[in-house]
């Protein structure tokens, strides 16, 4: 008895108790893989797999476009004329550019009849203005700014030799493009409600440079400018509030 007390005094006298064993944490279940993340996977499988054919087709399509005559490309013409115009046209004016002769300035104004009757004409908006605004001392200038007013503008001349008449589907395509851009600027800067429009395209040769000076040397006598009035064309009647 004696010497079990001793033994007890002594163990707390240095202070070393009896530690108890800390407990383990439980165990978690391992996460097994769902149907998430298979699901997952076969979407990314299909997107990639649906870029990938895009792009085939793509490149099928403009190599048809801008190869040489050929049976295939000409049974499918429809369909590569359709993919490719407007957006993807091609041409060889990298390798060899052909410098503009001419200066176009491109307004547009509108028409709205009022609930009365009413007919109201705006005055011309310059679209052209806008663009070499966008682009002047802008040293990254946007493909839209430089080009999509200008490519459209060549474009219908290209499918209106004669007159403003749409004679083809690739015509009439041109004139509807033409009045959506011209239609979605001047409702972004101006608003408003309208039903049609109508573009004047002022055309002024770019003058020859003039000969350097010394005897027989005579000045260049400037071009005058073109004016050209196209018909009134309607617009959507979805379009821009009306």
């Amino acid at each position: 008895m004696l010497n079990s007390t001793a033994s007890a005094a002594a163990d707390e006298s240095s202070g070393e108790f009896p530690q108890e064993s800390a407990p383990q944490p439980a165990e978690r279940p391992t996460e097994q893989s769902g149907p998430l993340p298979v699901f997952l996977q076969a979407v990314t499988s299909a997107a990639v797999f649906l870029c990938l054919a895009t792009a085939l087709v793509h490149v099928l399509l403009v190599f048809l476009h801008v190869a040489p005559p050929n049976p295939l490309s000409q049974r499918y013409a429809r369909q590569v004329n359709a993919w490719v115009f407007p957006l993807f046209e091609q041409n060889w004016r990298l390798f060899a550019p052909d410098p503009e002769s001419v200066n176009r300035k491109i307004s547009v104004r509108t028409l709205h009849t009022a609930p009365d009757g009413t007919v109201r004409v705006s005055g011309w908006f310059d679209l052209t203005a806008v663009d070499d605004a966008a682009v002047e001392h802008n040293p990254f200038p946007s493909h839209t700014a430089q080009n999509m007013l200008r490519r459209a503008w060549s474009s219908y001349l290209e499918n209106h030799v004669v007159d403003d008449q749409p004679r083809s589907p690739r015509a009439l395509m041109t004139q509807r493009y033409l009045t959506n851009i011209a239609s979605d600027r001047v409702a972004a800067h101006r608003g408003g409600s309208f039903e049609a429009i109508q573009l004047r395209v002022i055309t002024v040769p770019i003058a020859a440079p003039a000969p350097a000076s010394g005897a027989g040397a005579a000045g260049v006598a400037p071009r005058t400018a073109d004016a050209r009035y196209l018909p009134w064309w309607k617009v959507e009647v979805d379009s821009h509030g009306n």
